[in-house]
């Protein structure tokens, strides 16, 4: 029992009996190697020193045959204690008086005398002086406290190796394990005193360094015995080779692989559950663990509430969950399918927007640009192909004016986000199939009285029945891939299933193959497979661990590609009445941002042209031989009226109008504009 697979733990009266030996004996304690126990903590002084020294003198005198231990220096420092609290006494009393025992007086030993022997008067007030004693001695602070003990000074956490007994650290009340003696570290203890637990590095039985468990999972001679499904279908997953006893699948790889990462030999054997020709009962699987029969179970066991009242699971390794399976029928396209993206109000708002870039570029490039000049049917026509031409990037005219371009920008900048969205959402609706059946969910099957397929052996059943209270004789066994296939194809009213219920992996697998069937909804219940072990077997938790590593590495994604898509991942097929489509909560940012920038651009442009406007009638007023009437007699119809004819005006004939302010002998303003308009017609 001194193997590396065993822990021994002593307390103090191995280190006290170890001190006491003779350095001759010493030299025999290699048995002991990797031993841990404890020591009463003596701090170093140089009291202690000087006694030791003396000690020594006395052995080599042959005054003393062995070492001193803690209890010798606590026995030499209780000698010291009696002596002070006598003398104390002394200094107190002034004497010491004894009086004769009346109950000795009736225990008559021969030869013994017992009834001469008297009481010490004094006892109980040298008692008080003995409990009031503070006093620094050999093995360290001596105090008593209520409950008339000795304070502790803690232990030394002690270590055989070979020969020689090593010191790896220390405990106390105060600070837990630590590689500080007790009395380096004072106060009281706090909610951290033991956060920092550290000893040096042990020597274990065997000389080995790594902690051992202390514990056998299992021995090469009586490996663990593992129970496996065989199952007949979906193999896949877990089964027994035909001819021979090799057990291979999904699940066994994930086992296999988790092992690797268990910290310690576990040997076992596989043995098959079932006869191979039809699928076990899970739950009498997970029994016989419980039972004993088999220390664990590996597979595809499905975590359910009645199996953990009996047996410790590991960490999931897959998600699961039920589903519902129906035949599918791919829905018919539609001429109008190219408005699906987007909702009304999202097209209403985009064709706003068009409608109201068309006019905000043409009044901001009306001045500046001739592509927007002409008779007024070919300024709305340019207005309205140059808006709806930017879609597609193949407008002709170019924007001049400054708040054009920047208004141009921003709008550009939201047609592209559009446009991709529009793109990958009708990409979407065109290319994934849309299924329909006549079974939406769990309630409408339920609801339907139409005979429900099961996989045999599954937990399904009893959820149906029992969770669900559907009736058992709608519920219809099915053992296989083929019975799946054929059922549905028959459907109810021929002897068939409107449905199949059953575990996400299992129909997964099943709708690689088969194209005419889809999942109906969502997984109505939520669950995972993982490995059944005995109640408190330390391999559960060691295996969950193990999981989780695999999870996080993403071997448990390279085991399942390896199974499962050899042919491409089958991707789920759900039943979906109308597609996700693209509303205006997803971009009312960008048409704020579009709509504040066009506001602001136009507002710019007005302020500017009413400040253009008063310079004119200004320039206007000083240059007219007569008095003008528009300045007190023309109504406000006729200022907007004059204003537009202003706004109308190209800006190369204002500019010109500002710079011949100064000329002596100006020319008509209306003269200005007529020339300027006239040579600008007749260079285009």
């Amino acid at each position: 029992m001194m193997t590396d697979t065993y822990t021994w733990l002593a307390t103090d009266w191995l280190s006290a009996t170890l001190d006491s030996f003779p350095p001759a004996k010493k030299t025999s304690l290699g048995f002991l190697q990797g031993v841990v126990g404890l020591r009463q903590h003596t701090p170093e002084s140089n009291q202690k020193r000087a006694f030791m020294s003396r000690w020594k003198k006395m052995q080599q005198n042959g005054s003393a045959s062995s070492e001193l231990n803690t209890y010798g220096l606590q026995a030499y420092d209780t000698v010291w204690i009696v002596a002070y609290a006598i003398d104390r006494f002394l200094d107190e009393h002034k004497n010491i008086t004894f009086s004769p025992n009346t109950m000795l007086h009736d225990m008559k030993i021969s030869g013994l005398q017992i009834e001469k022997l008297k009481v010490f008067n004094g006892g109980n007030d040298l008692l008080d002086i003995l409990l009031q004693t503070n006093f620094t001695g050999l093995s360290g602070q001596i105090q008593f406290n209520q409950d008339r003990n000795v304070f502790s000074g803690g232990y030394d956490v002690i270590n055989m190796d070979g020969v020689s007994v090593r010191t790896v650290g220390y405990w106390s009340n105060v600070t837990g394990f630590s590689l500080s003696p007790p009395d380096s570290r004072t106060g009281r203890q706090d909610s951290n005193c033991c956060v920092d637990q550290r000893l040096q590095s042990v020597t274990w039985p065997g000389g080995k360094s790594e902690t051992p468990r202390g514990w056998v999972i299992a021995a090469d001679e009586k490996p663990l015995r593992i129970g496996v499904p065989n199952r007949a279908s979906f193999t896949e997953f877990v089964t027994e080779v035909h001819g021979s006893h090799k057990i291979n699948g999904y699940c066994i790889d994930v086992f296999l692989k988790a092992r690797e990462l268990v910290p310690y030999h576990v040997p076992y054997t596989f043995q098959p559950f079932g006869n191979g020709r039809s699928n076990p009962k899970y739950d009498d699987l997970v029994k016989m663990v419980a039972a004993e029969v088999f220390d664990a179970a590996v597979g595809d066991i499905a975590i359910v509430t009645n199996r953990t009242k009996i047996v410790d699971f590991s960490q999931p390794y897959a998600s699961t969950g039920l589903v519902i399976v129906a035949p599918i029928r791919n829905s018919k396209s539609s001429a109008w399918v190219f408005l699906k993206p987007f909702t009304a109000e999202m097209w209403c708002v985009t064709a706003a927007f068009f409608l109201i870039i068309a006019v905000v570029i043409w009044i901001l490039e009306h001045r500046v640009n001739d592509d927007f000049r002409g008779p007024p049917r070919r300024q709305i026509v340019t207005m309205f192909m140059f808006s709806f031409s930017t879609l597609f990037k193949k407008n002709q005219e170019t924007t001049v004016s400054p708040l054009g371009r920047l208004v141009m920008v921003v709008w550009l900048f939201l047609l592209m986000v559009l446009t991709a969205s529009y793109t990958a959402s009708l990409t979407s609706i065109l290319t994934v199939q849309q299924l329909s059946s006549p079974i939406t969910g769990i309630e409408s099957l339920i609801a339907s009285r139409w005979p429900i397929g099961y996989q045999t052996g599954s937990f399904a059943y009893d959820y149906l029945s029992d969770s669900l209270y559907i009736s058992r004789s709608r519920l219809v066994a099915l053992g296989s891939p083929e019975e799946y296939e054929s059922a549905l194809r028959l459907g109810p009213g021929d002897g068939g299933v409107a449905a199949i219920v059953d575990e996400l992996p299992y129909v997964e697998l099943f709708l690689s193959r088969q194209k005419d069937f889809g999942i109906i909804g969502q997984p109505f219940t939520r669950g995972g497979w993982g490995f059944a072990f005995r109640r408190e077997s330390p391999l559960a938790l060691d295996i969950s661990t193990a999981i989780l590593k695999l999870s996080e590495n993403g071997e448990l994604q390279r085991i399942h590609e390896k199974w499962f898509c050899k042919m491409g991942c089958h991707g789920e097929k759900k039943h979906g009445n109308e597609p996700l489509q693209l509303n205006l909560t997803s971009f009312w940012g960008l048409y704020l941002l579009s709509g504040a920038v066009t506001l602001t651009a136009l507002m710019v442009f007005l302020l500017r042209m009413i400040r253009q406007f008063v310079r004119y009638k200004r320039r206007e007023r000083q240059h007219s031989s007569s008095p003008s009437p528009i300045s007190t007699s023309t109504r406000c119809s006729e200022v907007i009226y004059h204003f537009f004819d202003f706004i109308d005006k190209r800006e190369e004939a204002i500019k010109k109008l500002f710079n011949q302010c100064e000329n002596p002998h100006p020319q008509p303003i209306n003269a200005h504009f007529k020339e300027i308009e006239g040579s600008a017609i007749a260079a285009t």
